[in-house]
């Protein structure tokens, strides 16, 4: 059997893009569409050229976990969608040795109008596998994704909790012999999430393939053996998952310290609105935007907005550390102080007191929404990076160090016993 479970050789994907055509969905449009056409000269609508992959060349061994990270538009779902063999690629060629299950995006291969234990049986049909091997799995995933009670339902009826949760559990447990996941896992809850990682590290463990995009360097750092870094659409670094890790928090630290232009980012998600502006960050009495700040500093973020005509009833902040780990998250929904909805152009502060952070370097995602339905209109993640250095939070001369968790707390303490009792 070939060592190589996945060649990829001078792999490049090309797009089309350019003005929106116009679409004609009724009789009527399509009359004076007819109609206008008599009387003005027809133009070609002008397409540019994108390459979302180009010459991307790496070879997967088999039982190597395999962590794809990088920026939003980095290329990492299109490549994953090539190796499926959902999307053909415009250049180059891919190789696949062996069985291949593959999630990247919720129910992806399952058919809406069939039942549970029919998706699970179309599903091993196409991978290959005779109806006595899907029999022996069946318990297995029925039981991993907790959807015993409605197996004989049409999916279309389920949730998306339980939607995604019976893909995982097809995709892992048909036995592949290599298992690509995009993070979809991320509409799981927290406990489903655990024990997809868990599942994946299993499968990892009997020698099979697996290749995970995530935007979380700690798990990144923690499943993989190796890693690759896209940046627009080609490999800026292949190797261990760790030398990964550091080599893209090192590429993404270089910016956006202090002040970002968020117009036009590339954190934000493609189909949202650049209604996010700017943000920056002030720290303690400072008239100037800061790049860093001292453990316990008082912190102002700046949030410049543009809504145009929509009304928005939220602003939100989330704090990430260095490996992409939520510390905390702050908005205007979770401060009582704050009342009313916001339009049009402006600009938001919010203000945290004596923010406790331990030195690093930390990320912020911005986000802005409505309440009904409660739904982020637009956010943008890695929106602002920041460091924070040791400073005598705690008033006693000790500074809070490195590696000390990610907070600093004050506690009081006292001796509840008489030394006397405490050496008896």
């Amino acid at each position: 059997m070939s060592p190589i479970a996945i060649r990829v050789a001078q792999l490049g994907k090309k797009y089309q893009i350019g003005a929106a055509r116009r679409r004609h969905d009724t009789l009527r449009d399509r009359l004076v569409h007819g109609v206008g056409s008599m009387f003005r000269r027809s133009e070609p609508t002008p397409l540019e050229t994108f390459w979302a992959l180009r010459d991307v060349s790496f070879d997967v061994q088999r039982g190597e976990v395999l962590g794809i990270i990088g920026r939003n538009g980095a290329g990492k779902s299109t490549l994953l969608k090539i190796l499926s063999r959902i999307t053909v690629p415009t250049t180059g060629q891919v190789d696949i040795y062996g069985r291949l299950g593959s999630l990247l995006e919720v129910g992806t291969g399952f058919n809406s109008e069939l039942t549970g234990r029919e998706n699970i049986y179309l599903n091993g049909a196409i991978m290959g596998m005779r109806k006595a091997e899907i029999d022996r799995q069946l318990d297995a995933i029925v039981d991993f994704a907790e959807v015993g009670v409605f197996l004989d339902t049409p999916v279309k009826k389920y949730s998306s909790g339980m939607y995604v949760r019976l893909a995982f559990a097809v995709a892992a447990h048909l036995n592949p012999d290599i298992l690509i996941v995009d993070e979809v896992l991320a509409v799981g809850d927290a406990a489903f999430q655990k024990k997809c990682l868990g599942k994946m590290g299993h499968v990892a463990k009997e020698g099979r393939t697996v290749l995970f995009v995530s935007h979380s360097m700690a798990t990144v750092q923690n499943l993989c053996t190796t890693g690759l870094v896209l940046d627009k659409g080609g490999v800026s670094f292949w190797g261990s998952s760790g030398d990964a890790v550091a080599h893209y928090v090192s590429a993404i630290s270089r910016h956006d310290f202090g002040w970002a232009d968020l117009s036009d980012h590339p954190g934000r998600a493609g189909d949202m609105p650049s209604l996010i502006q700017s943000i920056a960050l002030r720290a303690a009495d400072a008239g100037t935007f800061r790049d860093t700040i001292t453990t316990g500093d008082d912190v102002t973020f700046e949030i410049s907005y543009d809504t145009g005509s929509l009304e928005l009833d939220y602003a939100a902040i989330g704090v990430n550390s260095h490996l992409g780990e939520r510390v905390c998250t702050v908005g205007t929904h979770l401060s009582p102080g704050f009342h009313g909805r916001f339009r049009g152009k402006g600009t938001l502060e919010c203000r945290l007191p004596h923010l406790a952070l331990t030195p690093g370097e930390y990320s912020l995602i911005v986000a802005i929404g409505t309440n009904l339905p409660r739904r982020n209109v637009d956010a943008v993640d890695d929106a602002l990076r920041f460091r924070v250095e040791p400073g005598d939070y705690y008033g006693t001369g000790e500074k809070v160090l490195y590696g000390q968790g990610h907070f600093a707390q004050r506690s009081d303490w006292r001796l509840a016993r008489e030394a006397s009792q405490m050496l008896a």
